[in-house]
């Protein structure tokens, strides 16, 4: 049981999520000669099914430590990752307002993308950081040695400097310029 929760993981913070996030770059983009709104459509979708993986694996583990007679999110992992899950909830809450954006009026949908991406950003690190968490945990440090794990380590890493760059140049260095 135990070994779903890193897979489901790993799945909704290092693929999906970063998949959804990669949708909108002009570089690495599979789908930039579709519409913005298909992009938006496939984000949301990426979005919403790396969030049911979060809950599952939350749920996995949460099952697994009752079982075992655990504490539960008693380690910086497991509060940093209880964390990243309840956020990631709240931000996929938060995008349906942009898919609806009159339900917001008070708010111009230029204000509601930048506060949309650069949340999203927040909650990504959050992902990322509670991976790298977990791959200092026992379990995983027994399991991956040697240069593996630095590879792995690296792999959170370089996706976080990835899309803090792209939010970065889409959203905080356009608007800064442009005041």
């Amino acid at each position: 049981l135990f070994s779903w929760h890193p897979l489901l993981m790993a799945l909704a913070f290092s693929f999906l999520m970063t998949e959804a996030l990669l949708i909108f770059s002009p570089e690495t983009s599979l789908l930039r000669s579709f519409s913005r709104k298909v992009r938006v459509r496939v984000h949301w979708a990426l979005q919403l099914l790396a969030l049911l993986c979060a809950l599952l694996g939350l749920g996995i583990i949460t099952y697994n430590k009752h079982l075992n007679g655990k504490g539960h999110f008693v380690t910086w992992h497991g509060l940093m990752g209880l964390l990243a899950v309840l956020y990631t909830g709240g931000q996929c809450a938060g995008g349906v307002l942009l898919l609806y954006p009159k339900l917001m009026k008070n708010w111009t949908l230029a204000k509601l993308k930048l506060y949309h991406a650069t949340s999203g950003l927040v909650g990504y690190l959050l992902g990322c950081a509670s991976l790298m968490l977990g791959m200092c945990s026992l379990w995983f440090t027994t399991t991956v040695t040697g240069a593996s794990w630095y590879l792995a380590m690296l792999c959170p890493l370089v996706t976080s400097l990835v899309i803090m760059n792209q939010v970065s140049n889409a959203y905080l260095y356009r608007k800064r310029s442009q005041h």
